[in-house]
């Protein structure tokens, strides 16, 4: 099969949307490891003062990971699927978070607008069809020295480790998302993994798009050299400080 995109993967998400958040809860520190993304963002104050957007919410898990992580700060979670939006939306959120229907290369048109303090991205960038476009908006509505956190299916480039991501994936992913009538959505959501970039070559791209000081950090567990945090900022007038 041909990678899903656009419209075709919103649609992809918005049946898959009802069994989603039971499918990643069976993976073992899936909701931890978001939360220690969000971290890395590294804001002081829990966020107080700050926008935060998380682009590619879903359900809302890594609104979640940001609410838990920035408790005062303002968010803006956006995604592309109209089911996965309507079940991040049903769950209860403390005042300041807010959610929005915008593709990723869209959120002028859907009026979301920067400056934002910080950005998070959680499974996005390997599934949209011009990652370096959805880099350069991402650069356009942080503000200067504003911080950038990717949290992403990215191989380490080692076979033993694009080993294991295959065997999970066809060995107990797929299995049961066809009994759920979701086959080809994570099926996609294989393969675009090993057919995205690996983590140095990811770096390299973000450092292409015009990001500082970007560094992709490793997480713990069963997905050590397939799951990565790459932390970045956009560059500031010389000699300013960041927050």
């Amino acid at each position: 099969m041909t990678l899903l995109r656009d419209d075709e993967l919103a649609a992809a998400f918005d049946q898959a949307s009802r069994s989603y958040d039971t499918l990643v809860a069976a993976n073992p520190g899936y909701h931890g490891q978001l939360r220690r993304s969000a971290r890395r963002l590294g804001l002081p104050d829990g966020g107080a003062g700050l926008r935060v957007l998380d682009l590619g919410c879903g359900t809302g898990a890594s609104t979640a990971a940001l609410a838990a992580a920035l408790p005062e700060a303002e968010i803006t979670a956006v995604d592309a699927s109209d089911g996965m939006l309507e079940r991040a939306a049903r769950k209860p959120w403390r005042a300041g978070v807010t959610f929005v229907r915008a593709p990723a290369e869209g959120l002028a048109e859907a009026g979301v607008r920067g400056p934002f303090d910080a950005v998070f991205a959680a499974y996005l960038f390997r599934n949209v069809t011009d990652p370096d476009a959805v880099l350069r908006a991402v650069r356009d509505v942080l503000a200067p020295r504003g911080r950038l956190a990717v949290h992403e299916y990215i191989l380490s480039g080692r076979g033993a480790h694009r080993a294991v991501w295959t065997g999970v994936c066809r060995g107990l992913v797929l299995p049961v998302a066809t009994l759920l009538g979701d086959g080809d959505l994570y099926r996609h959501l294989w393969r675009s993994v090993v057919e995205f970039d690996t983590a140095d070559g990811f770096a390299a791209r973000v450092r292409a798009a015009g990001f500082q000081d970007v560094r992709t950090l490793p997480l713990p567990g069963w997905q050590t050299g397939i799951t990565h945090t790459l932390v970045a900022r956009r560059p500031g007038p010389t000699g300013e400080g960041g927050r």
